[in-house]
C-alpha cells in the first residue's frame, strides 16, 4: 500500500480496530490469569493427589512464579523487537501444554513441569498486552485501560474460582485441567488471527535485537529512577493479594477460619468482584494524582496489610463478615500494584516500554515467590517441631502469614528511597 493510500496513524487511535485488538488481548490475559490461579483453587486436591507437604506443594507455585519472573525481561526485550502478536500466541500454546501436562501428572516433578510451562506462557502475556495500549490508544485513556487489563485478569481468577472449581469437584482432576487447556487454545487462535502489533504506517518496534542494543536498552531502563520505583512498587504492593490468590487462600480460609469449600469459594468470588469494582477507581486516582503516586501506593499497601493484621490478631476464628471485609482489604493490593506501570510509562520512552515494563513486573512476582516459600517453610517447621498438630493447623497460619510482613517491610523502605531518587532526578513533584 502506498503512503498516499495509508490513513494517517492518528485515525487508528481509539478506533474500532483498536478496541477489537484490545478485546482479544484482554481475553488472552483473562485466560492467562485463569491458568495462573487454577492451581490455587486445586491446592487441597493437589495435596491428596501428589502426597506432599506444604513446602513441597508450594514448589508448584514457586516454580511457576520463578519462571514468570525470570522471563519478564527477556519477554520485554522480545516484544520491543517482534511485537505482542507472536509472543501472546506462543504464550497461550505454552500454557495449553502446561495444563495438559498437569492433568496427566502423577508425581510432584511431573506436576511442576506443567506449572513451569504455564508460568512461561503467562510471562509472555501481560507485558505484551500492556505494550499494545500506548500504540493503539490516546495517552489520556491509557491509565484507565491499564486498570481494565488488570480488572480483566481478575475476572480470569473469578473463572478459576467458580466454573473451574465447580468442574473440579464435579468431574475430577483430569477433565478440569484439560478444559483449561482448551481455553488456552482458543486464546492462541484468536491472538494469531486478530492481533496486530501497530497501526499501518506506524513503526514502534526496535530494528534489531543485537546483544549491544539489548544491553543498552536494559542499561537505560535500569538507570532510570522511575523504572526502579516501578519495580519496588510492584514488589511491595502486589504480592499480598497475589500470594493469597495463587497459593494460600483456600488452605487458610478452610483451616484457619473454619470455612467449608463452598464458603471459601464465595469469599474468593467476593475477593475478585471487589477487585473488578475498585480497579477503575484506582485508575482514576492514578491519572488524577500522577504526581502523588508514591503516597497512594503506600496508602494502599497499608490498607492491605491492615486487613491481614485484623485476621491474624483476631482471637480464634473471625466472624464471617470480618473475613469478607479483610479479604477485600487484601484484594486492594492487586489493582493498586498496576500503578507501577503508570510510573514506569511516565519515565521511559515508547521504544523501550516493553523492557522497562518487564523489569517492573519482575518485582511483584519475585516478592510473591519469597512470600509463598516463607509461608510454606514456617508451616513445615512448626509441624516438624511438634508445635502444630497438623500441617495446615489454623493457629500455625498466624506466624506463617505474619512472616510475609518482612517482605513488605523491605519493599516499603525501597519505595521511600526510590521516590527520593525520582524527585531528585525529575523534580520534587515528579511522583
Amino acid at each position: 500500500m502506498s503512503d498516499a493510500a495509508t490513513p494517517p496513524p492518528s485515525r487508528y487511535k481509539d478506533s474500532t480496530t483498536a478496541w477489537l485488538i484490545l478485546a482479544v488481548g484482554v481475553f488472552a490475559y483473562f485466560s492467562a490469569v485463569a491458568q495462573r490461579t487454577s492451581f490455587g483453587v486445586a491446592t487441597v486436591e493437589a495435596a491428596d493427589r501428589f502426597q506432599t507437604a506444604a513446602s513441597g506443594l508450594s514448589m508448584f507455585s514457586m516454580m511457576q512464579v520463578l519462571v514468570y519472573a525470570v522471563l519478564q525481561v527477556p519477554v520485554g526485550v522480545l516484544v520491543d523487537r517482534y511485537g505482542p502478536r507472536i509472543l501472546i500466541t506462543i504464550g497461550a500454546v505454552s500454557m495449553a501444554a502446561g495444563q495438559l501436562q498437569l492433568a496427566a501428572a502423577q508425581s510432584v516433578a511431573g506436576g511442576v513441569v506443567g506449572r513451569i510451562l504455564v508460568g512461561a506462557g503467562d510471562a509472555a502475556t501481560f507485558v505484551c498486552v500492556m505494550r499494545l495500549l500506548p500504540v493503539w490508544f490516546s495517552a489520556l485513556k491509557v491509565p484507565m485501560l491499564t486498570q481494565v487489563v488488570g480488572m480483566t485478569g481478575n475476572l480470569g481468577q473469578l473463572f478459576s474460582v467458580i466454573p473451574f472449581a465447580v468442574l473440579l469437584h464435579a468431574t475430577g482432576w483430569v477433565p478440569s485441567f484439560v478444559t483449561m487447556a482448551g481455553m488456552c487454545v482458543l486464546a492462541a487462535v484468536l491472538s494469531g488471527l486478530v492481533l496486530r502489533n501497530n497501526p499501518p504506517g506506524v513503526r514502534v518496534l526496535n530494528d534489531s535485537i543485537s546483544f549491544a542494543s539489548v544491553r543498552a536498552s536494559m542499561s537505560q531502563s535500569l538507570r532510570e529512577p522511575g523504572t526502579q520505583l516501578g519495580f519496588w512498587v510492584h514488589f511491595t504492593v502486589q504480592f499480598a493479594g497475589n500470594t493469597f490468590a495463587l497459593m494460600w487462600a483456600y488452605p487458610y480460609l478452610q483451616n484457619a477460619q473454619g470455612l467449608d469449600p463452598t464458603q471459601a469459594s464465595f469469599v474468593m468470588t467476593v475477593y475478585v468482584v471487589f477487585n473488578v469494582v475498585v480497579a477503575p477507581i484506582v485508575g482514576k486516582l492514578s491519572a488524577r494524582f500522577a504526581r502523588r503516586r508514591s503516597r497512594l501506593v503506600l496508602l494502599f499497601c497499608l490498607v492491605a496489610w491492615s486487613g491481614w493484621a485484623i485476621l491474624l490478631l483476631w482471637p480464634g476464628q473471625a466472624p464471617l463478615a470480618v473475613v469478607y471485609v479483610c479479604v477485600c482489604m487484601i484484594a486492594l493490593s492487586l489493582p493498586a500494584s498496576m500503578m507501577a506501570f503508570d510510573i514506569v510509562r511516565a519515565f521511559n520512552p515508547p521504544h523501550r516500554g516493553g523492557t522497562a515494563t518487564g523489569l517492573a513486573n519482575v518485582g511483584g512476582f519475585a516478592a510473591s515467590l519469597l512470600a509463598i516459600y516463607v509461608t510454606g517453610l514456617v508451616l513445615d517447621l512448626l509441624h516438624g517441631a511438634g508445635l502444630s498438630p497438623s500441617l495446615y493447623d489454623g493457629e500455625a497460619f498466624r506466624p506463617a502469614i505474619a512472616a510475609q510482613g518482612l517482605v513488605a517491610l523491605v519493599g516499603t523502605v525501597a519505595i521511600l528511597r526510590c521516590t527520593h531518587k525520582v524527585r531528585r532526578a525529575h523534580g520534587p513533584d515528579a511522583v
